[in-house]
């Protein structure tokens, strides 16, 4: 067995689920941050900052996603590893770059984006809603790199 392939295909999986992680982790902690001083202020708003707060963590969730199911195709998952060449190794490591760098980008712009929604709620409790939506249009670019991610896997020739 080609070690070196599996292994790159390995770091693929890794790749997704530690890059999209951050983002969605550094994302989510912008909103917290914002959040907490307007729930200090009016603990009613909870609920409506939590909901923007939520948002940006879907990213961390589609580099999990991809990375079950490289290891899945890959058949990391299962316990029957399969023969990758290295060049088949770095094509599962390719493809799961679009979710990891789109997902380390969007995760931290969208909890950008959400915490500017967290100050419209502050202000303007009725008004959540726009928060929320300018926040998932940055959602668009993540559910489009995970799409990719996902085509690719499924499309490599093992």
């Amino acid at each position: 067995m080609n070690s070196m392939g599996l292994a790159l295909a390995v770091l693929g999986a890794v790749s997704a689920s530690l890059f999209a992680g951050i983002g969605s982790a550094k994302g989510v902690g912008l909103v917290g941050e914002a959040a907490s001083g307007v729930v200090s202020v009016d603990p009613n708003k909870f609920s409506k900052v939590l909901i923007l707060q939520l948002l940006p963590g879907t990213q961390g969730l589609y580099g999990l996603l991809t990375a079950i199911l490289l290891l899945s195709r890959i058949g990391v998952i299962g316990g029957n590893a399969v023969e990758l060449t290295t060049a088949q190794g770095l094509m599962f490591l390719g493809a799961s770059l679009p979710i990891a760098i789109v997902g380390l980008f969007s995760g931290i712009a969208q909890g950008r984006t959400a915490a500017a929604g967290v100050g419209i709620t502050a202000k303007k409790p009725e008004h959540n809603g726009k928060g929320i939506i300018m926040s998932a249009m940055v959602e668009t670019y993540a559910i489009l790199a995970l799409l990719v991610s996902i085509l690719l896997i499924y499309n490599i020739a093992i």
